[in-house]
């Protein structure tokens, strides 16, 4: 471990924690509808989008209204950009004349986008039109961002409300999230990344001379143009992940310097933390918000270590063939720089794979493929704990709660009394629908993963033999069904099976989840208040964030080290052992 590492590591949490306050308040604000400096601007536009649509703002809804309003107009949505992707060979802002996409394609896309997972099955700067970008594309990644930010507040709001069926206004919690919240923090990140040289235009690609032809086989390459910028600061704002470039964060027009590799890390990591405190302050005790932050903190601090540590030994194959890796400031001899950029080196690269498995972005700046066996295994195993540890904006959030539920639930066991927190006892029902949701992912993970090794298609589609080939396969599916839509880019991921699966997953993923969840908030908010009493657990201690930190990773050890063992674990004794 080096010093770049620790002072890496821990710029970008202080920098998160310290944005934490002000920004958890500010949300706070929003959906609370309370004065938050930001009428006088977006205060207009949102009567507008009320008035547009029809909407009443002060109508509010059961949970099974809010749920139909969000399943339609997702739906509705995923519909649009499916249209949209079948279509755009014949539609404006296409300079490269770039064709429709095949139906399996099509379909893959649009329920990625819409499901907050942005799974690519292609390169987007050779496939995606300006127009499917920008008014498809980007206006996902707003809509599902909000969408999951719609959720996690309903399930805060049960935990406040006492006695009623009434849980919110989708539409209105929807709008604000929008304009409030994730537009203006897209303006701001997107500046700051074109000061860093990230493009952001609608010229036609460039054509320019190669300096040494004769060695690269080619005189001319194309460099693609495009409204970088703006994709990028809501794909790592809003945990969307994609991004306009193939190989995501790591393209140059993308990310170009230290810098900005540090602003799209953090812009992953800021809503997911800043929801920690505006937990805490809608229900009225902010303890509870930095309990939450500190059990991610226990479980993504070490992971980002052990990733690290693991890249910066490297390869002992690669050792005993005497490669010097010292030209490298933060590499210690024998670490492993395969698929990494010389400009962000072992750290900055290391720091995004975690960065961008552990909080649902998908975006890293490196290769995944190319990562240690061990490396690797700690990516698949954030996203295996649910997404909790940052998670996605919004359900990062709710996915915790749940696991808190739980933790509530076994410790009432331990003492025989019923278990409460925050003043709503927590009984049959809310288990029940725990349940479902931390049952739902590995299923979906553990049989897609089945499937696709019983599929000739899927296997051919591996780009590698043996362990490493399982880990792709298993790799790729967690990653679908934890809507997080990183991978690993030794799998040929379009083919009709991946394509096909991989929709009904991604919408199982996310939709199936959020259903048990605003169940949940509607039977939390029916509720009477429970009084605090001498028998009750406080939910704040370091006792309850250690249980907390124990279920998130017994619950994802024992449910996922069998496949484990199978692709990374294996891999890495046979590293040792060739």
């Amino acid at each position: 471990m080096t010093h770049i590492t620790i002072i890496e590591i821990a710029a970008l949490l202080i920098a998160a924690l310290l944005l934490m306050k002000p920004l958890g308040s500010y949300m706070a604000c929003v959906y609370e509808r309370k004065p938050c400096k930001m009428e006088r601007l977006f205060g207009p536009v949102e009567k507008w989008c009320y008035r547009l649509a029809g909407i009443n703002p002060g109508c509010e809804m059961t949970w099974k209204q809010y749920l139909l309003a969000l399943l339609i107009f997702n739906f509705l949505g995923m519909i649009f950009l499916f249209v949209v992707l079948c279509m755009q060979g014949s539609l404006p802002l296409n300079p490269e004349h770039f064709k429709s996409l095949n139906g399996d394609l099509a379909i893959n896309t649009a329920v990625s986008f819409v499901t907050n997972t942005n799974w690519k099955a292609y390169a987007g700067e050779t496939t995606l039109s300006y127009f499917s970008d920008m008014l498809g594309i980007t206006v996902q990644n707003f809509l599902s961002a909000a969408t999951g930010l719609t959720v996690v507040v309903v399930l805060i709001r049960g935990f406040i409300r006492r006695e009623t069926n009434l849980i919110g206004n989708f539409w209105v919690d929807l709008v604000r999230s929008v304009l409030y919240v994730l537009l203006p923090l897209a303006v701001i990140v997107a500046l700051i990344l074109m000061s860093q040289g990230v493009i952001q235009n609608l010229k036609p690609y460039v054509i320019t001379h190669v300096l040494n032809a004769g060695h690269y086989g080619m005189a001319t390459q194309t460099l693609p143009m495009g409204p970088v910028a703006s994709q990028i600061a809501i794909t790592t704002l809003g945990s969307n992940g994609g991004g306009f470039f193939n190989v995501g964060l790591a393209h140059p027009f993308a990310n170009p310097t230290p810098f900005s590799n540090f602003i799209e890390m953090l812009a992953m990591v800021l809503i997911p933390v800043a929801l920690t405190y505006t937990f805490g302050k809608m229900v009225r005790d902010t303890r509870q918000g930095f309990a939450i932050i500190l059990a991610m903190l226990i479980v993504f601090v070490p992971m980002t270590l052990l990733l690290n540590y693991s890249e910066q030994l490297g390869n002992p194959v690669m050792q005993s063939l005497d490669v010097d890796s010292n030209v490298v400031p933060d590499l210690m001899p024998g670490g492993n720089m395969q698929g990494k950029e010389l400009r962000f080196g072992i750290t900055g690269s290391s720091l995004s794979a975690a960065t961008a498995t552990a909080t649902s972005a998908g975006a890293p700046n490196l290769s995944l493929d190319a990562l240690t066996p061990i490396s690797g295994l700690v990516s698949m195993f954030l996203m295996q704990t649910g997404e909790v540890i940052f998670g996605g904006v919004g359900s990062g959030l709710y996915g915790m709660l749940i696991l808190v539920m739980i933790t509530v639930f076994l410790a009432g066991l331990m003492v025989g009394r019923t278990p409460e927190y925050l003043g709503k006892k927590i009984e049959v029902f809310e288990i029940k629908m725990a349940a479902v949701v931390i049952l739902l992912m590995p299923i979906l993970v553990l049989l897609g993963s089945a499937a696709a090794v019983l599929t000739q298609s899927a296997v051919q589609a591996m780009g590698n033999p043996g362990a490493h080939g399982f880990s792709e396969i298993l790799y790729a599916f967690t990653s679908l069904a934890n809507n997080n839509g990183s991978g690993f880019q030794g799998l040929n991921a379009n083919i009709p099976f991946i394509n096909i699966v991989g929709a009904l997953i991604m919408l199982v993923g996310r939709f199936g989840v959020m259903i048990p969840i605003l169940a949940i908030a509607g039977s939390l908010a029916a509720k009477k208040n429970t009084p605090v009493s001498p028998g009750t657990l406080p939910t704040y201690s370091g006792l309850f964030i250690a249980l907390l930190v124990v279920v998130i990773v017994m619950i994802a050890g024992l449910t996922f080290i069998p496949a484990l063992a199978l692709g990374p674990i294996v891999e890495q004794l046979q590293m040792y052992h060739l």
